[in-house]
């Protein structure tokens, strides 16, 4: 990829698109995105949509955009960087537990198992430090995209061509609290209840011992910092994404 290439493009899902955009570092390469994946959460961000047909007339439409990256520290691990969003606590804990057949022969179905198998255990917990602020939480999510899942949407204004993280934290360890934040979530209501902050920053760090994700994937656990790294990365973007 450092080695003259103009246009980097990826065929899949969220987790695939990540560990390109980690080898395209340092690059000058433009990075353009198929939906090929489960959820697809970049192609949907994008209005590429999830059929590839459609997403291929639709690319030829774009326009390469300079945006930022998120990274992750953890201590004793290599830095990793992701492009769309960070999670720690209840969300990296579904993704951990994923199981990954059942999500090979029924995609999306498969993570929605797996977080109704945490309705009968206590959420673990974790301090969210931004801007000096600390958050007691049991689920973190520092985004760069609106879509979360590739049919909802959490962090609402948040943006790839943002030069910051858009974190919305829930408090609670009762599970039952967590089914009423995405039924909130899903009639685009969440910002407003009790229990839920949302913050923007460059920074976070999360402190604890808690599951984490990133783009998708999990990556350990924390405690970890994530923080933006500007002008990181070319990207292909529909003139209408803003």
């Amino acid at each position: 990829m450092r080695e003259g290439a103009d246009l980097i493009l990826v065929l899949g899902g969220d987790g695939t698109i990540n560990e390109a955009v980690n080898g395209m570092i340092g690059s000058n390469a433009a990075l353009g995105v198929l939906p090929g994946g489960t959820a697809n959460v970049l192609a949907m961000e994008l209005g590429l949509g999830s059929r590839l047909e459609r997403a291929i007339d639709r690319l030829s439409g774009c326009t390469p955009k300079r945006v930022s990256l998120g990274r992750l520290c953890q201590p004793g691990q290599p830095a990793r960087h992701f492009l769309m969003m960070a999670g720690a606590g209840l969300d990296a804990q579904i993704v951990c537990d994923l199981n990954a057949g059942l999500k090979a022969s029924t995609g999306k179905l498969a993570y929605w198992v797996a977080g109704f198998s945490q309705i009968v255990k206590r959420v673990g917990q974790l301090e969210t430090r931004i801007n000096g602020d600390s958050y007691p939480c049991g689920f973190v999510l520092a985004s760069r995209v609106r879509n979360y899942g590739g049919d909802l949407e959490l962090a609402r204004g948040a943006s790839l061509l943002s030069d910051e993280f858009e974190t919305v934290m829930f408090e609670g360890s009762n599970p039952w609290r967590y089914v009423f934040y995405m039924l909130a979530v899903a009639a685009k209501q969440v910002q407003k209840m009790p229990g839920v902050h949302t913050v923007r920053s460059t920074k976070i760090e999360l402190r604890g011992d808690a599951p984490v994700q990133i783009d998708g994937e999990y990556v350990g656990r924390s405690p970890a910092t994530l923080e933006i790294i500007r002008d990181a990365l070319t990207i292909l973007v529909p003139k209408t994404y803003g």
